[in-house]
């Protein structure tokens, strides 16, 4: 992963992500994340039926999202931009592409939790259609911020 400056986002290709890419997903997730998903639980993951992962980049991605999906309804499991790309429009254009998949899968809802200490991604998932439904108490065991332990539950009707 290169640590240079990215230039802003315009036509970012979003590409499916397979248990060949496990490696790369935990390398990026290793960039968000204090207590990070190995190589083996992404490629645990993308075995499994209903779950589906995309990269935005083709050679170089610098951010993914991981969903898992049952009849109607779907989450967003993690989602992650690297350092360098964040507030350049990656996040948003992976999760829009995943609502868009999902949508022509069927799914009517998905939801997911996030910090609620995180207000930037508590301010994208309100753009893009995201409203709070729920809190979990002590969801998140392995952060230093007490605060921030709790999350917030989120749903946006596809």
């Amino acid at each position: 992963m290169s640590n240079k400056r990215v230039k802003p986002v315009a036509g970012l290709q979003v590409v499916a992500a397979t248990v060949s890419d496990a490696a790369l997903l935990a390398q990026l997730h290793a960039t968000s994340f204090p207590a990070p998903w190995t190589e083996e639980d992404f490629a645990l993951f993308l075995r499994q039926p209903g779950m589906a992962a995309w990269a935005a980049g083709y050679e170089n991605p610098s951010g993914f999202i991981l969903v898992r999906s049952a009849g109607e309804e779907a989450e967003i499991l993690t989602i992650a931009v690297a350092p360098p790309a964040r507030r350049h429009g990656v996040g948003r254009i992976l999760l829009r592409h995943a609502q868009e998949q999902l949508r022509g899968l069927g799914v009517a809802s998905l939801f997911l939790e996030v910090a609620t200490n995180n207000q930037a991604a508590l301010g994208l998932y309100n753009v893009l259609g995201f409203v709070v439904c729920g809190k979990r108490r002590n969801y998140y065991r392995n952060t230093v911020n007490a605060s921030g332990n709790d999350a917030t539950v989120m749903r946006c009707d596809l």
